[in-house]
C-alpha cells in the first residue's frame, strides 16, 4: 500500500559552506550510542569526527536512571529475556534483532567495566541486579543507585577524550551531503552561537552515523532533555532514508507531577523504584494496578501508562501516587539518591509520603529504519540508538533495553565500518527541493497540540485536528536566514506530522499506540508503517510485514 498522506519540509535554506574537511566517519550525537561508536571506530584505526549540538555528553543517556538489561543472573537465561522483550513489543519486534541484542548484551556490560564504569556490585563483586517492569527476572545492571546513564556517559566520554577524538561541540548538523546517485559523502554543519548559525562548513566522509536520540520534545511535557527534538530523524528523511513506527511513543508512567501546565523536561521517577517494591495508588490509597495485569505494578510500561490514563479519565484527577514509604527511608535514600533529591527539590519526600506521578513522553520506539549494524536504506548513512528503528523495541520498549541496544548497535556498526567502507567521500550533488523551515514561534502550539491529541490515548477526531493544525503552521521561505531554533522546530514539525498520520492510519490499539475509538489489537495491523519523503516534501507511507514473528502473547 502506498499513499501520499501529507507534506513536510524537504530541504532547509542552508547557509553556504565556508570550509571543507575530510574524515573517515562523522558521528552525530554524544549519548551512549554515539560515544561508543566513536570510541570503537577509533580503536579500529578510523579517523572520527563527532558532532553535537550541545556539550559533550548532553542527551537522554545521561538522564537514564534504571540501567542496562542483560542476562547475568544464575536464574536467568537468554530465552527469558527474548520472551519478555517480545511480549512488551506487542507483535512488532524483529525476533532476530532481539536475539542478537540479548546475546551480545553481557559483552557490552563487560566492556563498560573494562573502560572503567563504576557499576553497583553485589557482595561477590559482580554487577548487582534489579528488576523493572515487564522483566521476569532480576537483570538490570545499574550504577550510582539511580545514576546509571550518567555513569555510562562519563565512562565513554573519558574514553573518547583519552583517544583524542575530534569533537565539534555546539555544532548543528544541517543536511546530509549525497552524490547524484544518493550515496552519502558527508554532512553540512554550522557552529551555534547565541542561537545563530555561524561558520558553516562541510565535513566530507564516506559514512555518517546518526546517534541523535529521540523526539520527546514534540510533547509539552517529557522526561527528555531540551535537545531531544528529532533532528536525526528529520535529517535522515530529507536524505531519502525510510523511517518507521513513529506513532509508537512510549510514555513513562511515573513522572513526577508538578502541577497543571508543567512544560519541558520533567523529573523521572525510575521504574526501578517499583522494581524494589513501590506501588501505584489512588488518592484513597487503593492500588490501581492490582487486577490490571498479572505483573501488577511491574507490568510493561504501555499497560501501566494506559491504566493510569484510564483512571484519570474516569475520576477527573490530574495524577496518581507512587508509594515507596514501606521501603524505609534509609533504603530509599541509599538506593535512589538522585530521585530522592529531585523529589525533595520539588517539595516531596519520596521515603515518607506517596508522591504524585503521571505519564509523560519518554522514549521513541520508532525512528530511522536500520538493522543492528546501523545500516539504513541510504548507502553510507547509519543510525544507532534511539534514533534508529531496528525492530528491537517493537510497539513498546522493554525497560532498560535502550542503552543496551545503543551499545550493542554501536559496537556492531563500528565493526562494520572498520572493514566495509568506501575509501573516499566523493563529490556531493547540488541539493534539490524547495527550501523552507518552520517559524520557531510555532513550536509551543505544535507541542501543545501533539500533547492534547496524540498522548497516551488518541482518537480519529483529535488526530485529524492535529494534522490540520500542523499543516497550517507558518513557514519561512527559501530566502529566510536559518537559525538553530528553526532547525529544531522544523524537525519537530516533521516528527509530529508523521506521528499524526501514522496514528490516524493505524486503526487499532497496540503497545504504546492506544486508540479510544479502536481499542482492540487487530491481527491485520501486525505490520510496520514505513514512511519516505519525495522531493516536493510529500510523505508516502506503506505497510511492511514484521520480518519474524514470535509466538509471544500480545497484551493489549
Amino acid at each position: 500500500m502506498s499513499a501520499s498522506l501529507t507534506r513536510v519540509v524537504a530541504a532547509l535554506p542552508l547557509p553556504a559552506a565556508g570550509w571543507t574537511r575530510s574524515t573517515d566517519v562523522v558521528v552525530v550525537g554524544t549519548g551512549a550510542a554515539g560515544l561508543m561508536t566513536a570510541v570503537a571506530l577509533a580503536d579500529a584505526g578510523r579517523a572520527v569526527t563527532v558532532v553535537t549540538k550541545g556539550a559533550l555528553g548532553d542527551g537522554s543517556s545521561a538522564w537514564a536512571q534504571g540501567g542496562l538489561a542483560a542476562v547475568l543472573g544464575p536464574d536467568d537465561d537468554a530465552d527469558l529475556h527474548v520472551h519478555d522483550t517480545l511480549v512488551a513489543g506487542a507483535g512488532l519486534c524483529d525476533e532476530d534483532a532481539v536475539r542478537t541484542l540479548v546475546a551480545e548484551a553481557p559483552a557490552a556490560v563487560a566492556l563498560l567495566q573494562e573502560l572503567g564504569a563504576r557499576l553497583d556490585l553485589d557482595a561477590d563483586g559482580r554487577p548487582a541486579l534489579t528488576r523493572e517492569g515487564g522483566h521476569s527476572r532480576d537483570r538490570i545492571v545499574h550504577a550510582g543507585g539511580d545514576a546509571s546513564g550518567a555513569e555510562v556517559t562519563r565512562t565513554l566520554g573519558d574514553a573518547l577524550r583519552a583517544r583524542g577524538i575530534e569533537v565539534l561541540e555546539h555544532t548543528a548538523a544541517l543536511e546530509i551531503l549525497r552524490t547524484g546517485d544518493g550515496r552519502v559523502v558527508g554532512l553540512r554543519v554550522a557552529r551555534i552561537e547565541d542561537g545563530a548559525l555561524v561558520d558553516a562548513g562541510d565535513l566530507y566522509a564516506p559514512a555518517v552515523v546518526l546517534a541523535t536520540g529521540g523526539y520527546g520534545q514534540v510533547y509539552a511535557a517529557s522526561s527528555n532533555p531540551a535537545g531531544a527534538t528529532g533532528d536525526g530523524l528529520a535529517l535522515a528523511l530529507r536524505a531519502g532514508a525510510e523511517v518507521a513506527d513513529v506513532e509508537m511513543v512510549q510514555f513513562h508512567p511515573t513522572v513526577l507531577w508538578c502541577g497543571p501546565g508543567a512544560e519541558g523536561q520533567q523529573v523521572l521517577v525510575s521504574e526501578a523504584v517499583r522494581g524494589e517494591g513501590a506501588v501505584l495508588v489512588d488518592a484513597t490509597g487503593r492500588r490501581i494496578m492490582l487486577g490490571a495485569h498479572p505483573l501488577a505494578d511491574l507490568a510493561p510500561r504501555d499497560v501501566v501508562s494506559a491504566t493510569i490514563a484510564a483512571h484519570l479519565r474516569a475520576t477527573g484527577e490530574d495524577h496518581v501516587f507512587l508509594d515507596a514509604t514501606h521501603l524505609g527511608a534509609e533504603f530509599v535514600a541509599r538506593r535512589f539518591p538522585g530521585i530522592t533529591a529531585a523529589c525533595a527539590a520539588a517539595g516531596f519526600d519520596l521515603s515518607r509520603e506517596p508522591v504524585p506521578v503521571a505519564p509523560a513522553a519518554h522514549y521513541a520506539c520508532g525512528g530511522v529504519v536500520a538493522d543492528l549494524d546501523g545500516r539504513t536504506t541510504v548507502p553510507g548513512l547509519y543510525a544507532v540508538g534511539e534514533v534508529a528503528c531496528t525492530g528491537v523495541q517493537g510497539a513498546n520498549r522493554l525497560a532498560s533495553n535502550s542503552i543496551t541496544e545503543g551499545l550493542v548497535a554501536a559496537r556492531r556498526c563500528a565493526a562494520l565500518l572498520s572493514t566495509e567502507m568506501a575509501t573516499s567521500a566523493g563529490v556531493p550533488a547540488t541539493m534539490t527541493g524547495t527550501a523552507g523551515a518552520l517559524d520557531p514561534a510555532a513550536r509551543p502550539a505544535l507541542a501543545a497540540a501533539t500533547t492534547r491529541h496524540a498522548g497516551v490515548v488518541r482518537d480519529a477526531a483529535g488526530l485529524t485536528e492535529l494534522a490540520g493544525l500542523l499543516g497550517a503552521l507558518p513557514r519561512t521561505g527559501p530566502d529566510a536566514v536559518l537559525d538553530a531554533a528553526a532547525v529544531e522546530t522544523t524537525a519537530l514539525h516533521t516528527v509530529a506530522t508523521l506521528l499524526a498520520a501514522a496514528a490516524l492510519t493505524r486503526t487499532e490499539s497496540r503497545g504504546c499506540h492506544r486508540r479510544l475509538d479502536a481499542p482492540g489489537t487487530r491481527p491485520e495491523w501486525q505490520v510496520r508503517l514505513v514512511h519516505r519523503l519525495d522531493r516536493s516534501g510529500h510523505v508516502h507511507t506503506r505497510t511492511e510485514p514484521v520480518r519474524t514473528l514470535a509466538a509471544a502473547q500480545v497484551v493489549a
